[in-house]
């Protein structure tokens, strides 16, 4: 694969900063654009790895890694609609649509959005493990448990509210009276800080955890649309939140949620230090849905 190239885009209230792969030899084929939420470029490495063949694109969300937010001008937090613009504003920068687009957690609800909202963006969009409470039947306990991360981080910092986000992530079934009910895990569980650092400018638990629990995606407008619509959910997520959502939502498009490698993460080759998952496999996976 060539070097990435990276490249600053403005935005209303924010500098977006995208990074692109050319593919390694001339190609017709579509580019390839990666996204996640709250996750950023750097979490795609692997996989964008495996596609040489293509141009691959990645770029951090607002308010992620190297690209920023800017309060003083931001009239409300960014919301899904928001997330949605800057990725079509990134999509347009490198040339415009129609592209492939795989989509990772917050990112999948983001390029649900998308598919709506802007459709000559995207030939194929796969939306791996989009975390919508909304498609749950425990929908209401689900959104008392994510806006209480957000309370909890508020009140406590960080590490608090990053042991109650493991705890769900990890969690089998149905939130039920009982786990809302339990006592809060403690961080050093999960090797976090227990100490509050003051700083609230987490975008994840300080505005994504009071957005996504309540978003709910246009199901009607996306099965009508023209993109291909592909919910993924992981082999290995199970009952989890993210593969019941996943197939809570697939089932609302009328289709089956699409089986890939791995866990929630299944892309992952270790880039922010945990144990790698199943990259290869993901990506061979990914290339055959792409291909329909």
């Amino acid at each position: 694969m060539t070097d990435k190239k990276t490249f600053t885009l403005d935005v209303p209230s924010g500098v977006l900063t995208y990074d692109v792969r050319e593919a390694a030899a001339p190609t017709d084929e579509t580019p390839l654009v990666l996204i996640g939420l709250p996750m950023g470029a750097e979490g795609f490495t692997t996989l964008a790895s495996h596609f040489t063949d293509r141009t691959v694109v990645t770029y951090d969300p607002r308010g992620v890694e190297r690209s920023t937010r800017d309060l003083s001008t931001e009239t409300e937090p960014p919301g899904i609609a928001t997330h949605a613009d800057d990725v079509h504003r990134v999509i347009d920068a490198v040339g415009g649509g129609p592209v492939d687009l795989f989509a990772s957690s917050g990112g999948a609800v983001v390029a649900l959005e998308l598919a709506t909202t802007r459709p000559a963006d995207v030939r194929t969009v796969v939306a791996h493990e989009p975390p919508l409470a909304t498609a749950l039947p425990d929908r209401d306990a689900m959104v008392t448990a994510m806006t209480g991360m957000h309370d909890t981080y508020q009140a406590k910092g960080f590490g608090a509210a990053m042991a109650k986000f493991i705890a769900l992530l990890t969690y089998q079934g149905e939130v039920t009276p009982a786990y809302l009910a339990q006592p809060d895990p403690d961080p050093a569980m999960f090797g976090l800080p227990t100490e509050d650092d003051g700083s609230r400018d987490d975008l994840m638990f300080g505005v994504n955890m009071l957005v996504l629990p309540r978003y709910e995606p246009r199901y009607e407008a996306i099965a009508a649309g023209a993109p291909r619509i592909v919910i993924g959910v992981g082999a290995d997520t199970g009952e989890a939140m993210p593969g019941r959502a996943a197939r809570g939502a697939a089932s609302r498009l009328g289709t089956e949620a699409v089986v890939f490698p791995g866990g929630h993460g299944g892309f992952s080759g270790g880039e922010y230090g945990q144990p790698a998952d199943k990259p290869v496999e993901f990506a061979a996976r990914l290339r055959e849905v792409l291909a329909g």
